[in-house]
């Protein structure tokens, strides 16, 4: 089963996408390790650079570059706080765009739960009644929908 292309996607042969697809472009964003495991601490709750960089386990310098593409990219944004007798600082909060990711990070724990190589490793549960949560694909009309009944077709060039 593979999903349906249409229009220019599905004559285009071996022609490159090059930069108009839009997986390519998201996956400049947050494409790499870092920048995902910076992604799952926000959702986590951590804000400030430090809680950050030791979490994720990378040199200060690594997340210092990986978060200003964050912030560039308008997934994360820098807040500034300060706790008494201290220099104001800047801590990074998720932004409406950096929410909107929480369905592609759900999807990533549970294939990492269900296909990963050691397996395991977490749970994902409603809080309100403890179920399991689960990324699926729902069209805007409320159905779920199957690879092969998914439609690619180019938008319209402006």
């Amino acid at each position: 089963m593979t999903v349906q292309l249409e229009g220019f996607l599905a004559t285009r042969g071996d022609t490159a996408l090059g930069d108009w697809c839009p997986l390519s472009r998201a996956l400049e964003v947050i494409g790499n390790r870092t920048a995902l495991l910076l992604l799952r601490e926000a959702f986590y709750g951590a804000t400030r650079f430090d809680q950050l960089w030791k979490r994720v386990g990378v040199t200060e310098a690594v997340a210092a570059q990986r978060l200003r593409a964050l912030v560039e990219a308008g997934v994360l944004e820098k807040q500034p706080y300060r706790e008494p007798g201290q220099r104001t600082r800047s801590e990074y909060v998720l932004t409406p765009a950096g929410h909107d990711l929480m369905p592609v990070l759900l999807g990533l724990i549970q294939w990492g739960v269900e296909h990963g190589p050691e397996g395991g490793g977490a749970t994902v549960t409603h809080a309100g009644c403890g179920a399991e949560v689960r990324a699926v694909v729902h069209c805007a009309a409320g159905h779920e929908v199957g690879e092969s009944d998914v439609v690619i077709a180019a938008a319209a060039r402006a």
